[in-house]
């Protein structure tokens, strides 16, 4: 990296410590699946002559914590312990919460009241899972199940302990046997341990600090309790960016990655969504995702951009104060300065049965272009005001399955002649032609005889 990108990377964390008066922020870059950058600003008391922060000390990231349990929870999925349109009522039976899906806890949607009953649970003892369900009844679930995004750490202590019944063992330590340690994640954990800086709150109209409390959230902790660090938090970006390994599937990670209920906001464009365990973001066409985390103390943010996979990390000690653009600001910068290299183009091959297909097709009258993709895939992407484009993969002889668009899940199906030459395509019904309404093709409900006038 060059030295003058690290200058304007470094000079917004400066800024941005100094300016929001946080005791330290610390914040990390990922690009190809490793950290290109990180830096910190601050002491853990924030004192002048206080201890220095690193990629190595451990704050508390909060409901990052929510991203590693709805991972655990999908490696169940893919193993065919559960499925997503499960009732909880299947795997967790005798709760007031037994409707609601395994899907909707993982995306919010389970109109689940968003905290426990009783005091502040981030800043109070935590209760067992026997007290905490005994606490639950039907009035806990706000919402009809389905209809909106609610957010509910509620939803994540269930879903803890859904893991810990299926898996034989508490949530962490399925974390840590099946996520943390596989990723070398060793600086991630329940409770703090040295390094580590401690949870502040800043005084509104004074630079002067309190300790905020730290106890162990007991039946709550897996929403919000793990401890990391910079260096850690990047492998998990790393993760998020699609660097999974043999822990999860690519197409797991991208059904976790799309957005399923929006955070709407009645008269605003949305700009925020959830997935299955993790945020997603629409910012002026960009699509990120991963998580923020806030406990008193602290706030955390981690986000990955879907398209080039650089991701960010940003630690603060701070319960409130650190500006909400200070991630996607240095992602920016990381682009404006180090702007990626396209990779140089070169011959792939395609199957022949796509490449027979390529070219320009018409949907009644609205163009589109179907290009060959390698290993016989198809791209279908309207060229006019109109139409409809999916990508497609090849599934049997004449026939391919859309990947995306409004054409996922549906097959496409090269219909011939008697000739054996492609008359036109059948996809999901409708019929593409070589030109607009083709009246040598078989299209559906006929073609005027008097033809076009």
């Amino acid at each position: 990296m060059r030295s003058g990108t690290t200058e304007a990377l470094s000079r917004r964390l400066a800024d941005e410590q100094a300016g929001s008066r946080l005791p330290s922020v610390c914040a990390a870059l990922v690009r190809d699946g490793a950290s290109v950058w990180c830096d910190a600003r601050g002491t853990a008391d924030g004192r002048a002559d206080g201890t220095t922060v690193g990629p190595g000390t451990q704050y508390r990231i909060g409901s990052i914590t929510k991203t590693l349990v709805a991972t655990a929870v999908m490696r169940l999925r893919d193993e065919g312990r559960l499925d997503l349109l499960d009732p909880l009522e299947r795997h967790l039976p005798g709760t007031a919460l037994g409707g609601a899906t395994i899907g909707q806890l993982l995306s919010h949607s389970a109109g689940l009241q968003a905290e426990p009953d009783g005091p502040w649970w981030e800043r109070t003892p935590g209760a067992g899972w026997e007290e905490l369900t005994g606490s639950l009844t039907v009035a806990s679930t706000r919402h009809r199940p389905g209809r909106r995004h609610h957010y509910s750490n509620v939803g994540y202590a269930v879903l803890g302990e859904l893991l810990a019944r299926l898996r034989g063992a508490p949530w962490d330590q399925v974390l840590r046997t099946e996520l943390l340690e596989p990723l070398g994640m060793t600086r991630t954990s329940t409770g703090p341990v040295a390094p580590y800086a401690p949870g502040l709150a800043v005084h509104p109209f004074a630079d002067v600090v309190l300790p905020e409390p730290a106890h162990d959230a007991g039946a709550m902790a897996p929403a919000g309790q793990l401890w990391s660090t910079a260096g850690d938090l990047s492998r998990w970006a790393a993760f998020l960016a699609g660097d999974t390994g043999d822990l999860l599937a690519p197409d797991t990670l991208a059904e976790m990655s799309e957005p399923l209920v929006l955070n709407d906001v009645p008269g605003e464009a949305w700009t925020g969504a959830y997935g299955l365990g993790l945020q997603v973001w629409n910012l002026e066409g960009r699509r990120l995702v991963g998580h923020g985390g806030s406990v008193p103390g602290f706030v955390a943010a981690l986000r990955v951009d879907v398209a080039s996979g650089d991701g960010v990390v940003v630690l603060t000690n701070s319960t409130t104060g650190i500006s909400a653009t200070v991630a996607e600001d240095l992602l920016r910068l990381l682009e404006e300065c180090e702007p990626r290299t396209p990779p140089a183009w070169q011959v792939r091959p395609v199957g022949a049965g796509s490449l027979e297909l390529a070219g320009q097709w018409f949907w009644g009258p609205a163009p589109l272009v179907l290009r060959a993709l390698p290993d016989g895939g198809l791209s279908l992407v309207p060229t006019g005001p109109t139409g409809r484009g999916s990508r497609f993969v090849p599934s049997g002889s004449d026939t391919w399955t859309g990947l995306d668009g409004y054409y996922a899940g549906e097959t496409l199906r090269a219909v011939r002649g008697p000739d054996g030459a492609v008359r036109h395509l059948d996809v999901a019904s409708f019929h593409l032609t070589r030109s607009p309404y083709d009246p040598g093709t078989d299209v559906p409900g006929g073609v005027d005889p008097a033809g076009w006038r």
